[in-house]
């Protein structure tokens, strides 16, 4: 029998139609899209996992942390709605913090898919 998964993950899509996170994971190379991959399969079997592969971002907010090529951190931010983890935004980062313009983002769209 397969292992269910805890808390299956789904992309958000715009009222338009577009998927933001599928669109920045698609962008990057292939290795760093595998490794990504990995991440939120560990985080949707493994749910809750804490740190350092998932942080709380606060507010609804979680964040997948991933170590991609060339020294680079990737984040997935995502809530949880319906019983799903939703994708809400995804990043390189290049800051020791999360910028806020990346926390406002993805709390907007939580909040959409929420209310």
């Amino acid at each position: 029998m397969p292992e269910l998964k805890k808390l299956p993950a789904a992309f958000y899509a715009t009222p338009g139609g577009n998927e933001p996170v599928r669109e920045w994971l698609r962008s990057l190379d292939e290795e760093d899209r595998r490794v990504i991959g990995l991440d939120i399969a560990t985080a949707e079997f493994g749910w809750p996992v804490g740190m350092p592969l998932c942080r709380s971002l606060g507010k609804g907010l979680w964040e997948i942390r991933s170590n991609i090529s060339s020294g680079r951190i990737a984040r997935v931010i995502f809530g949880v709605a319906d019983e799903h983890m939703v994708l809400l935004h995804g990043f390189v980062k290049k800051t020791q913090k999360t910028p806020r313009s990346d926390l406002e983002l993805a709390a907007k769209r939580l909040k959409e898919i929420t209310s």
